[in-house]
C-alpha cells in the first residue's frame, strides 16, 4: 500500500516515525512518502518536506511568511495528487493538516487524523468539519473518546498516548545498556520523566502500569 503522512512538528517526528516502523513491519511492500523530520525519515519514510521548514511561531511570524505557508499547502496537495495514496495520515499540527483534511475529502482520499486537536480547550467550532472531513479519528487522552461520542455524536477511537511507548523503549534500552544499575543509580532508583507545561493532562491520565502499544494500534487501521 501506499501511505502519505504529514507531521509539522518535532514531535510528530517522533510519533510518525513510530509509525512507520510498525507499518513496515506490517506491510513489508510499503511506499510510504512523508512530510517529518530525520527519525521518519530514518525509519524508512521519503521525506518530501522537513518540519523545520514549516515551523512559524507567533503572529507575526505567520504573517511575514503567508506566501511561503501557501504555497507549502499548494505544493502539499500537489504532491499528494502525484503519488496517489491509498491512505492519508495526518499527525496533529492541525492549522495545516485541516485545511489538507478538507481539500483530501474532496479529493476522495482515505483519511486518518492522529492526535486530535484539542477542540475540548478551544475553536471547538472546528469539530463539524473535522467530522465531515476524517474517515477515522485517533486520539491519545482518554477523555476525549468520551467527549466526542456524548457531544457529537463522532466514534473516535483511543489507543493511548504515544509517549508511554517512547518512555517504555526508553526503560528497555537503560536496563539493557545496564544504565539502571550504574554507579549513578542504584537498582531500585526510580525512572522520572520530566513533561512540559503543554502535557498535564497526559500525565494525570497515566495508570500506574503500561498503556500498552500504540503505533502499532494505528498502522493495523491505517
Amino acid at each position: 500500500m501506499k501511505y502519505y503522512i504529514i507531521a509539522g512538528e518535532a514531535s510528530g517526528d517522533l510519533h510518525g516515525s513510530n509509525l512507520i516502523e510498525e507499518l513496515k513491519k506490517l506491510d513489508e511492500s510499503a511506499d510510504i512518502r512523508c512530510w517529518g523530520g530525520d527519525l521518519m525519515q530514518q525509519a524508512g519514510g521519503h521525506l518530501v518536506k522537513h518540519y523545520r521548514d514549516l515551523a512559524f511561531m507567533g503572529f507575526a511570524e505567520v504573517v511575514k511568511n503567508l506566501d511561503t505557508i501557501f504555497q507549502n499547502l499548494k505544493f502539499c496537495k500537489q504532491d499528494i495528487l502525484q503519488f496517489k495514496p491509498d491512505v492519508l495520515i495526518l499527525i496533529d499540527y492541525p492549522g495545516f493538516n485541516l485545511r489538507i483534511a478538507k481539500w483530501a475529502k474532496q479529493q476522495g482520499l482515505k483519511i486518518i487524523f492522529y492526535i486530535s486537536p484539542q477542540v475540548w480547550a478551544w475553536k471547538e467550532n472546528r469539530v463539524k468539519s473535522m467530522k465531515k472531513n476524517i474517515d477515522k479519528m485517533i486520539v491519545i487522552i482518554p477523555f476525549e473518546k468520551d467527549y466526542f461520542k456524548n457531544k457529537w455524536n463522532w466514534d473516535v477511537e483511543y489507543v493511548g498516548h504515544p509517549l508511554v511507548e517512547v518512555i517504555d523503549k526508553f526503560r528497555v534500552r537503560s536496563q539493557e545498556s545496564g544504565a539502571r544499575n550504574s554507579e549513578l543509580r542504584t537498582p531500585n532508583s526510580e525512572l522520572i520523566t520530566c513533561f512540559s507545561d503543554t502535557t498535564p493532562l497526559f500525565a494525570a491520565s497515566l495508570p500506574p502500569v503500561k498503556c500498552g502499544f500504540h503505533s502499532r494500534a494505528i498502522a493495523a487501521r491505517a
